[in-house]
C-alpha cells in the first residue's frame, strides 16, 4: 500500500475516532450558565415531580406510613432521573397524628366553626369539652393577661397578618401558633383556639406545629378558619358571654422512623466542597403538600439535573429531600449531625411555594462579593435583583449556615403563599408551570456557577 494511502486511512480513522469521543469530551465540559438557564426555562421535570408526589403519594405527615411511601417513591424517581448515590438516611422521631375535629359556638348565637388541630395538640377526650371563650386581639394581649382571666376557659387569640411579597408577616404573627398553646396551658386554660396563620378568606383552617415545654401538659389547641375567627370576633363584640364546644382527638403514637432522601451529581473535585440544595419531603395531612413542599423538591432536583446534563461540575451537587421538617425540623437536625464534618461550600433551600423567584440574598464573606456579582448578573434575564438583606436559608440548612457555610436565598413571591399554606387547599392545581420553570432556571443558574467556580468557597 502506498504511504500516502496509509496516511489517508490513518487520518480517516482518527477523524472517525474523534467523532466518537467528541460527545464525551463535550459532556465533561460544563456548559455556560446562560445555556443552562435557557434549557431550564423549558423544564418539565419539576412539574412531573410535583405531580407525581401529590398524585401517587399525597399527604406525607412526618413519621407515618405515607412519609415512608414518599421516601421509596423519591428514591425510585431520583435514580430514574440519573442521580448518583441515591439513598435514605433514617432517624427516629416522636409522632403525632390527627383525630376528629369539631368546634361550635353553643351560646349566645349557635354557630358551626371550621377548625383543625395544631400539630402536637392535646386531646379533649371523646366527649369533647365546653367552656366560656375569653378573647385576646393579639398575642401580646394574651401574654399580658393575668392567669385568673384565662383559667378554666378556652382562650381565643387573634392577629392581623396580611399578605406580603416577602411573606414577612409569618414570623411575628405565627408566634400565636408556635408559643400561644404552651402559654395557654401554663395559664390554666382548658384549650386554645387561634385565628389561622394565613391571609386567605376561605373557610379552610391552617394547621401547623406548636411546641409545649417538657414539663407542660399539652392542652387542646386548634386553628379556626379566618372567616370563622372573624365571625367569633363579631359574636364576642355583642358583649354577651360566649361558650364554645370543642372536640379534638389527636394522639401521640410514640417514636417512629422518618428519614432524609439524598441524591448527588458527583463533581470532579471532591476537595472543593459540596453544593447542597434542600427542600422537605414531608407535608401536613390536610392537602397534598404541593406548594409545601413537593414543588420545592421538584425545583431543586430539576435544577441539579440541568447542571448534570450540561457536563460534570467541579463540585458535587447534593440534593437533600429532608423528612419531618413540618413538625420540628428533625430532618435538618439529622442531616447536620451526620454530615457536619464534610466540606460544604454552599447551602440553599426551596420552601416557599412555586411562584416566581423575585429576589436573591447572600450570606457570604467579603472576599466572595465578585462571585455574588457574577450570580446576580446571570439572574438579571430572569428579573431577579439582589438585596442587601442577609440570606437565612431554611429549617433544613440553617445549621449549616450557622456553622459558617455560605448561603444563598432565591426568594419566591409569597403574596399568595399564605392563602394556601398548611390547608386542604394546598393541591397540585395551584402550581403555575411557567413560574415553576422560572424557579428551576434560577436555581440551575446558581448551581451552575457555584458548582464550577474556581473561587474557594470553604469556611476557614
Amino acid at each position: 500500500m502506498p504511504r500516502y494511502g496509509f496516511d489517508m486511512i490513518r487520518k480517516s480513522l482518527l477523524a472517525a475516532g474523534a467523532a466518537l469521543i467528541l460527545p464525551a469530551i463535550v459532556h465533561a465540559t460544563p456548559a455556560d450558565p446562560g445555556t443552562v438557564q435557557k434549557a431550564a426555562l423549558q423544564d418539565d421535570v419539576a412539574l412531573d415531580i410535583t405531580e407525581g408526589l401529590t398524585t401517587e403519594v399525597g399527604p406525607r405527615l412526618a413519621g407515618t406510613d405515607a412519609e415512608a411511601r414518599a421516601r421509596d417513591w423519591s428514591v425510585a424517581k431520583l435514580k430514574a432521573l440519573g442521580f448518583s448515590n441515591v439513598r435514605i438516611e433514617e432517624y427516629k422521631m416522636p409522632v403525632w397524628v390527627r383525630g376528629e375535629e369539631q368546634a361550635s359556638i353553643t351560646s349566645p348565637f349557635p354557630a358551626y366553626m371550621a377548625v383543625t388541630a395544631l400539630g402536637n395538640s392535646g386531646a379533649t377526650g371523646a366527649k369533647g369539652i365546653e367552656a366560656e371563650v375569653v378573647y385576646f386581639p393579639t398575642l401580646a394581649d394574651f401574654q399580658a393577661a393575668p392567669d385568673a382571666a384565662v383559667k378554666g376557659k378556652i382562650a381565643f387569640v387573634s392577629h392581623a397578618m396580611k399578605a406580603a411579597q416577602d411573606g414577612s408577616g409569618y414570623g411575628p404573627f405565627g408566634q400565636a401558633r408556635r408559643i400561644g398553646p404552651n402559654l395557654a396551658a401554663k395559664k390554666g386554660a382548658v384549650a386554645i383556639v387561634i385565628r389561622s396563620i394565613g391571609t386567605d378568606s376561605h373557610r379552610l383552617p391552617h394547621t401547623g406545629v406548636t411546641m409545649f415545654e417538657k414539663d407542660v401538659m399539652p392542652i387542646p389547641a386548634a386553628a379556626l378558619s379566618v372567616p370563622d375567627a372573624e365571625n367569633l370576633e363579631r359574636i364576642l363584640a355583642r358583649g354577651q358571654p360566649v361558650r364554645m364546644k370543642l372536640l379534638l382527638t389527636p394522639r401521640f403514637v410514640g417514636e417512629k422512623v422518618s428519614g432524609n432522601v439524598i441524591a448527588e451529581v458527583p463533581g470532579s473535585d471532591p476537595a472543593a466542597g459540596l453544593v447542597v440544595g434542600a427542600c422537605h419531603l414531608d407535608s401536613w395531612d390536610l392537602g397534598t403538600g404541593a406548594i409545601d413542599d413537593a414543588s420545592g423538591c421538584g425545583i431543586v432536583a430539576a435544577a441539579a439535573k440541568q447542571v448534570m446534563a450540561a457536563g460534570q461540575p467541579r463540585r458535587t451537587i447534593r440534593v437533600l429531600w429532608a423528612g419531618a421538617e413540618e413538625v420540628g425540623g428533625f430532618g435538618g437536625d439529622a442531616y447536620f449531625e451526620s454530615h457536619k464534618n464534610e466540606a460544604h461550600a454552599l447551602a440553599m433551600e426551596s420552601d416557599s411555594g412555586a411562584d416566581r423567584v423575585w429576589q436573591i440574598a447572600y450570606r457570604m464573606p467579603e472576599a466572595l462579593k465578585p462571585l455574588a456579582s457574577r450570580i446576580a448578573a446571570a439572574l438579571e434575564p430572569l428579573g431577579i435583583p439582589p438585596t442587601m438583606e442577609q440570606a437565612h436559608g431554611g429549617a433544613d440548612v440553617e445549621h449549616l449556615l450557622k456553622s459558617g457555610v455560605n448561603g444563598i436565598d432565591l426568594r419566591q413571591d409569597a403574596t399568595r403563599y399564605f392563602d394556601l399554606h398548611h390547608t386542604a387547599d394546598d393541591t397540585f392545581d395551584k402550581i403555575d408551570p411557567v413560574q415553576l420553570r422560572q424557579n428551576v432556571a434560577a436555581w440551575a443558574t446558581v448551581f451552575s456557577i457555584a458548582a464550577n467556580t474556581q473561587d474557594d468557597l470553604l469556611h476557614k
